[in-house]
């Protein structure tokens, strides 16, 4: 089984390695869930495992928390400075 090591955005920080279909998994279906609409983080979190609970072993949230860290600190996606902060992806 293939794995990546995760980034974390705050410098210093270390994430998480983890299977590399899980993270193509999660990932896709986060940046799906983005390309429709800004989301808070409990939003986000929540229309994550909306999607994927009856298909995907493993916590969804600690799966979903991982990889949005990752996408943050590739700049895939960004938080709005609003408050409450959302989520968005950085290209539309």
């Amino acid at each position: 089984m293939e794995h990546i090591q995760t980034l974390h955005p705050h410098p210093g920080k270390t994430n998480k390695k983890i299977a590399l279909d899980k993270y193509n998994y999660i990932k896709a279906h986060l940046l799906v869930i983005l390309s429709e609409r800004e989301l808070t983080h409990t939003d986000l979190m929540e229309a994550l495992y909306a999607r994927v609970k009856d298909e995907f072993e493993g916590g969804v949230q600690w799966y979903g928390q991982t990889v949005k860290l990752d996408l943050e600190a590739r700049q895939i996606i960004e938080r709005t400075t609003e408050k409450p902060e959302k989520y968005k992806l950085t290209i539309s």
